[in-house]
């Protein structure tokens, strides 16, 4: 069975829990397909985060896009919110083994 993987990039950004929604409708403004959030904890140049949904806490947001959107948001985000907020993101190169599931609809 052949498998028909593509490209794609993985956008990671970690952040306040407080600003979920704001960064969420800043990712879809610049056309991603989805998101994935989940709560986070950590130790950084900010100090130690701790974990749970309320508004002191992390979050970590995963988008998989192609590699223009991956970089327009990347730029909206830096731009929005960088020097305000605790926010790290990283952005990796990812073969998805299920193109369609990406697809513009």
């Amino acid at each position: 069975m052949s498998v028909n993987k593509t490209d794609y990039r993985l956008l990671t950004i970690i952040t306040e829990a407080a600003l979920e929604s704001r960064l969420i409708d800043a990712l879809e403004q610049c056309g991603a397909p989805g998101y994935t959030i989940m709560d986070v904890r950590g130790k950084g140049d900010r100090g130690v985060r701790s974990a749970g949904w309320d508004q002191s806490g992390n979050i970590r947001v995963d988008v998989v896009c192609d590699e223009v959107t991956a970089n327009r948001a990347l730029a909206h985000v830096r731009d929005r919110f960088y020097e305000n907020y605790a926010m790290i993101a990283t952005l990796s190169p990812v073969e998805v083994l299920r193109p369609e599931k990406f697809s513009p609809r």
